[in-house]
């Protein structure tokens, strides 16, 4: 499935160019396992080694390729976990329709670099696509604002936490604090 829809969250699965891809389950795991406040529209693009290398250089300033990056749609929501967090389905949002928040707002975009996936795979001794979902997963929770560097060990939690309710154990966090 290259989409997926339940509970307010719809994922998209593309490849590098935009092109509509399948990763069996991965969606619909993504979907299944999303915070009830995730509610809008998220775009997954699994992307080459090279095209992950750029963007991580022109966007994070690092001249590697990295295994996931984030692009919320709005700035504000990724500064602020608060913000992210405010708009779940009972709010109030002034300047909308009767108060509510808008049914498919976009929430961002997630960028995996496949390569990257398939080593980290290799070495944690578990398929590529359970990989991929452990990316996706944490490229999500920062499209909601968590941020695992500034937030004492909150987003750590949480994706631990959503992890388990997928039937997965280690995520990005716990291998990035044993390294």
């Amino acid at each position: 499935m290259t989409e997926g829809d339940r509970r307010g969250l719809r994922v998209v699965l593309v490849d590098g160019l935009g092109r509509p891809t399948r990763v069996r389950g991965l969606v619909e795991w993504l979907v299944g396992v999303a915070p009830a406040r995730a509610r809008g529209a998220v775009t997954i693009a699994l992307v080459d080694d090279v095209a992950m290398r750029r963007l991580n250089s022109t966007f994070a300033g690092k001249d590697r390729a990295t295994d996931v990056l984030s692009f919320p749609a709005s700035p504000a929501e990724a500064r602020s976990a608060k913000a992210a967090r405010g708009l779940d389905a009972g709010a109030r949002v002034p300047g909308t329709p009767g108060g509510r928040p808008a049914q498919r707002r976009h929430l961002g975009d997630v960028v995996i670099a496949t390569g990257v996936a398939r080593r980290q795979a290799r070495v944690a001794g578990h398929a590529y696509a359970q990989e991929l979902r452990v990316l996706a997963l944490h490229g999500l929770l920062h499209l909601l604002g968590y941020d695992h560097e500034t937030d004492d060990g909150r987003m750590g939690r949480l994706e631990a936490r959503l992890r388990r309710r997928g039937g997965m154990t280690a995520g990005v966090i716990e291998r990035t604090e044993r390294a």
